[in-house]
């Protein structure tokens, strides 16, 4: 064995090749860095550390990793130089696999994916699995399909395989490799060979690693990262030539195609790797500074602890504590949908006790407002509407889900209830649940992705591209639905007014079957066989609400923090997955395990987030310390949703809003479905109910809403009312000074600053009438972002 280089790191090593290599193509390449994610380093740097350091080799399309194992003094220089050498077995030396190595060549090349011959329909008479999750099925297609047109095993530089993709034969897809590429010599040499298969024992990788799992670069750094597969056969090979990579947040750090990860600004981001159906994330973390902070945070309880060490691993300084009034505000838009009345403002302020903010805490989540907004958000999450469960299941179905709120019953019993219910409708309204989605799929889609937080849609027809999931588990899922019956009562049912009803039968109903026969299973684990009899539901409803369940507990916890902060700790928040990772880890888990060991108890979670220091932060409207939100160092501004925004414009003129057979004074958050006209609702991003996405609902500002209103006459009627409350003050014969602080008080719940004072004089001095005057001043202040966004 001959030395194949020399450069100065720590100790000395044998290094073997891994995966195949095209000879001429060879090159040496020495790249240090360390396993913890720090910075790299160029060798024979003096520091302390060095053990950690690493040797990344790269040898055409083979990575070699040597770990340093001497430790050194500070300041000290490294020892004697590294040999590292080649062993003598060269790796172009075993034998082509089509799993191992055709497979990675044509998913790097983009042959098999979601734009091209990956697509469910194809491309030009041309199928393969979507990024080559079925190895089987595309040796076929390469290997037999089309007379085996495609291949031409003597003369393999002349198929279709390699004259199209190099651009030498007209290709829908254009030049993807050139004649000198790995990808070419893969593709012939397995030709060559005779077009082996894949053995049992080579179908797929059962482990997949991305090395260091954990970077922490400063803007404009960069460090690679090494992908390792381990194989059913206990093989393992370097696969980072062959492995996908895709950044989340581009705009944080990028990747390159060969995993070269280099970091653009501050913040957190992941990287996900992708190789034969397997995933592996790397977490890059991108610090504000170069230098620690100090930070003044005194914690207030356990999350304020967890979000204070992310901080300093970030080295960003959070905002101030909100004021009181900015505070009482928050809480209640957020815990009510309501906003404060002046004189809640007053009482709060002249409160000099400690413990107020936590009193008000509690006393808010014990009044009957509380019922009606989280109703409404249970309303979106179910999608409950008449047109699936007609006038009377509606009602029995929302009256279910308000008075399970009103008894504050804990989630996962909640949950059970929902998934194991049966009988008629109109008794228990929780069987409503089976009349929004009645396919098998959608059931399995929407259970997954309400109360586990996993989007399913793609495994329908094809493996998850982002995760684990393959059409095996989705119609595992599936499966465990497709025993419901349903029926109508009477003659004519449902249609002129009869209950619907649900029931379990004993064997599967063939209206609904499944596109692949499968047994039911709950994401790889099967339902027991120990009582055929029984409804499958039981058990996946226990499965799901288990307190080791992986999912259950995050996906509750992170969708009560995200009602709190306008975004999840994971973002999407129905979309959980290992490539797609919490900002702050820690506190999620930490969430998650609170929330269970206090059987799931929603308020308690909501009362200890609102007891965080971390959740009373001041906002900042143009924020300069962490801009996309993700470390919550400061109150994120979010819009008002349409149903709080009509409500408390209606609470503010005093005038309330008419709905089409509701008695007047119905609040929107408290009306059962969409299905009441209001041109505001909709303008402002009412969701129809339609789909379970958290997305449904429109959340950012746009134009029309602001034209709205400038423009609503909905708007102008309510603040030039008779009746309202200017009005009132008005007849009252109220001082101008003390109309203006209560205007002031009930939008934007704080009194006016002296400069305001000072523009509001002018703007009553300028105007035609003192009505007329502050008539202006309560639209101005309706049509303020301080009004329109909770903050």
């Amino acid at each position: 064995m001959n030395p194949i280089c020399r450069q100065t790191c720590c100790g000395d090593a044998i290094l073997s090749p891994i995966g195949r290599c095209n000879e001429s193509s060879r090159h040496f390449q020495i790249e240090p860095f360390t396993s913890s994610g720090r910075r790299p380093v160029n060798c024979g740097e003096s520091r302390s550390d060095w053990r950690d350091r690493a040797m990344r080799i790269q040898i055409g399309c083979s990575y070699l990793l040597v770990f340093c194992a001497t430790q050194l003094a500070v300041g000290a220089e490294p020892p004697d130089p590294i040999s590292a050498r080649l062993a003598s077995t060269p790796a172009n030396s075993r034998p082509i696999s089509f799993v191992r190595d055709v497979a990675p060549a044509l998913t790097k090349a983009g042959c098999n994916a979601g734009a091209c011959h990956g697509s469910f329909q194809g491309r030009g008479g041309f199928r393969l699995s979507l990024l080559g999750f079925d190895p089987e099925f595309d040796h076929e297609v390469l290997s037999k399909a089309s007379r085996s047109r495609r291949v031409v095993p003597t003369a393999p530089e002349s198929s279709l395989l390699l004259t199209k993709p190099v651009g030498e034969v007209p290709h829908g897809g254009g030049r993807r490799i050139t004649r000198d590429s790995e990808v070419f010599a893969i593709l012939r040499d397995w030709q060559l060979a005779g077009m082996p298969s894949a053995s049992n024992s080579e179908l797929t990788a059962i482990k997949l690693t991305a090395q260091p799992s954990e970077l922490v670069l400063m803007p404009n750094q960069s460090q690679t990262i090494v992908v390792q597969a381990t194989f059913a056969d206990g093989e393992t090979r370097d696969v980072t030539a062959w492995a996908l990579f895709d950044a989340r947040e581009s705009h944080i750090a990028e990747i390159s195609r060969t995993g070269k990860v280099t970091a653009i600004r501050a913040g957190k981001t992941a990287v996900m790797v992708r190789y034969l159906g397997q995933v592996a994330t790397v977490n890059v973390a991108v610090p504000f500074s170069a230098e620690p902070v100090a930070i003044e945070f005194p914690p207030a309880n356990f999350l304020d602890e967890l979000v204070l060490a992310e901080w300093q691993r970030m080295r960003v300084p959070p905002a101030p504590l909100a004021s009181d009034d900015e505070f009482l505000r928050r809480v209640m838009l957020d815990l009510i949908g309501t906003l404060p009345t002046p004189d809640e403002v007053r009482a709060f302020a002249t409160d000099k006790a400690a413990d107020k903010r936590a009193k008000v805490i509690d006393s808010l989540l014990a009044r009957p407002e509380y019922v009606d907004y989280w109703a409404m958000r249970w309303g979106d999450l179910l999608r409950s509407h008449r047109r699936y469960l007609g006038d009377k299941g509606l009602a029995s179905f929302t009256g279910w889900v308000r008075q399970s709120l009103r008894d504050n019953k804990p989630l996962d019993v909640m949950t059970r209830e929902l998934l194991t219910a049966q009988g008629n409708l109109y008794a228990n309204g929780a069987v409503g649940y089976f009349f929004i989605d009645e396919k098998v799929e959608d059931l399995a889609e929407t259970t997954a992705q309400i109360f586990l937080g996993v989007r399913m849609q793609c495994t329908r027809c094809h493996h998850h591209p982002q995760e684990v999931w393959s059409q095996d588990d989705y119609w595992g899922l599936a499966a465990f639905f497709t025993r419901l019956e349903s029926k109508d009562s009477g003659a004519y049912g449902s249609r002129f007014g009869g209950p619907r009803s649900l029931r379990v039968a004993a064997k599967p109903n063939p209206n609904r079957p499944l596109a692949i026969a499968v047994a039911p299973k709950a994401f790889h684990e099967p339902l027991p066989t120990t009582d055929p009899a029984a409804d499958p539901r039981v058990w996946l409803a226990e499965w799901m609400t288990r307190a080791d369940n992986p999912y259950f507990a995050r996906n509750m916890a992170n969708r009560l923090w995200a009602a709190l902060f306008g975004r999840g700790l994971v973002d999407p928040v129905d979309d959980l997955r290992a490539t797609n990772p919490a900002a702050m880890p820690a506190a999620l888990d930490r969430l998650a395990r609170e929330l269970s060991d206090h059987k799931f108890d929603a308020k308690h979670l909501l009362r200890t987030i609102c007891n965080s220091r971390v959740y009373q932060l001041a906002g900042e409207l143009q924020p300069t310390r962490d801009p996309d939100g993700q470390l919550c160092t400061h109150r994120v501004p979010r819009r008002l949703t349409a149903e709080v925004l009509l409500d408390a414009v209606s609470q503010v003129t005093g005038v309330p809003e008419a709905f089409d057979g509701q008695p007047l004074g119905t609040r929107a958050i408290a009306l059962a479905d969409p299905s009441f006209p209001s041109n505001f609702l909709m303008t402002f991003g009412r969701p129809l109910r339609n789909n379970a996405c958290d997305c449904a609902r429109g959340g950012n500002p746009d134009l029309s809403q602001a034209l709205h209103l400038v423009n609503s006459a909905t708007l102008h009627q309510k603040v030039i009312s008779d009746t309202g409350r200017l009005a009132t003050l008005l007849k009252a014969n109220k001082p101008e000074a003390e109309i203006f602080e209560e205007l002031y008080l009930a939008t934007l719940s704080r009194r006016p600053h002296a400069d305001e004072l000072a523009a509001i004089d002018e703007l009553m001095r300028e105007a035609p009438s003192r009505p007329e005057g502050l008539q202006d001043l309560l639209w101005t202040l309706l049509n303020s972002s301080e009004f329109v966004f909770n903050h």
